[in-house]
């Protein structure tokens, strides 16, 4: 089973499960866990090969990753925790995860709350994934790693979220990274079928300004999906919880408490 972590509130029975992007861990939402807690039960998930999963023995399984294999290793925690319908937070790839998740078990999902969502591939990030998938078994994957790092989060005060997922990333060794790099084939064909079909769970997508691989793309899915609602942070990137954490826990904290 996957590496987790549970933070107990003494009266609240709502529950928050964090789910990480590619290459990062659980420790991504230290900046939110002081403040969540106050109100509600946490569950924080290392996904495969990542964090503290990366020791686990399922490390060395052989099956060929697909969205779909990597969400039941987050629905297996779920049912061992007997964790009631949530909440989902995630940020970058988590999106993801947790939209393949509602899609897989809706009734498991309250809302969710989309950091630096994914939703569609732009020019730039589907040439990045050609050329990923063209040397990832020939460059050592830190090499890529931190190329995609440095493209997705250029800027100066970028800079702690892009070393912390660096940081994090070297956890994974390069056989781990080829499994995760594989999903991006089907992430197109996968974001295709989400923007066209609305579940109907409220949704809340915190995007930083300077996003410019994946904020166009939400704007548009956003008004499109009825039950969604977008909020832009202003000076700041991809990974919105890092960067602008008081701002980010404050739209989400208010779009939580608004849905109970």
């Amino acid at each position: 089973m996957l590496y987790y972590k549970t933070y107990k509130h003494s009266t609240s029975e709502d529950w928050v499960v964090f789910i990480h992007g590619a290459g990062g861990s659980s420790s991504i939402w230290y900046k939110q866990i002081r403040e969540f807690k106050e109100d509600f039960n946490l569950l924080l998930i290392d996904l495969r090969g990542h964090g503290k999963s990366a020791q686990s023995i399922k490390n060395i399984w052989k099956d060929e990753y697909t969205f779909s294999v990597v969400t039941k290793d987050i629905i297996e925690v779920l049912d061992h925790l007997k964790i009631p319908p949530a909440h989902f937070m995630g940020v970058s790839l988590g999106t993801i995860l947790i939209r393949q998740l509602a899609e897989m078990e809706p009734d498991r999902v309250k809302s969710m709350v989309m950091a630096g969502a994914i939703t569609r591939l732009n020019f730039t990030s589907r040439v990045l994934v050609l050329l990923g998938n063209t040397f990832k078994s020939v460059v050592p994957y830190m090499w890529l790693y931190s190329l995609f790092a440095w493209i997705i989060m250029p800027r100066r005060h970028h800079s702690e979220s892009r070393n912390l997922f660096i940081r994090e990333a070297k956890r994974l060794c390069q056989k781990e990274f080829i499994k995760w790099f594989k999903l991006t084939k089907d992430i197109n064909p996968l974001l295709k079928y989400f923007k066209e079909r609305e579940l109907g769970i409220p949704t809340l997508y915190v995007m930083g300004e300077e996003d410019i691989m994946f904020l166009e793309p939400v704007k548009k899915i956003v008004a499109e999906h009825k039950l969604s609602i977008l909020k832009i942070v202003k000076e700041c990137g991809h990974v919105v919880n890092v960067e602008q954490p008081d701002a980010f826990n404050r739209l989400s904290l208010d779009f939580l408490r608004n849905q109970n």
